[in-house]
């Protein structure tokens, strides 16, 4: 397994044995690839994907950064819409940097609290 993958998978290891989602406050998590980037409300009580929202969809050329923008917008309407109004954040390993932040960033003033 190469370097990077590896420190990232002990780093969210650790990320997740100190974060976990509840029916009342969920867990967004973040997955980035090199070319999209997806975000999920995770209740990990029942185990299920409460809302979520991708860069699959968005047809627009923009940046990435542009497109973490608008997906972690777009998450939070979504969760909006299944009455989740407060998260914990799990930034997956990844450095809360570029993308990630930018996400978190959109989400939050899109009315997700975290």
């Amino acid at each position: 397994m190469n370097k990077k993958i590896a420190r990232r998978l002990k780093i969210k290891a650790y990320i997740r044995s100190k974060i976990s989602g509840t029916a009342q406050k969920p867990r967004l998590t973040v997955f980035r690839s090199n070319c999209q980037i997806y975000a999920q409300i995770i209740d990990d009580v029942q185990g299920k994907t409460l809302a979520s929202a991708s860069s699959l969809g968005i047809k627009d050329k923009m940046t990435k950064t542009e497109q973490a923008a608008k997906v972690g917008a777009l998450v939070a309407q979504n969760a909006k819409a299944a009455g989740i109004t407060e998260v914990v954040f799990d930034r997956n390993g990844y450095l809360y940097h570029g993308r990630v932040k930018q996400l978190a960033d959109a989400a939050r003033e899109a009315g997700l609290k975290f």
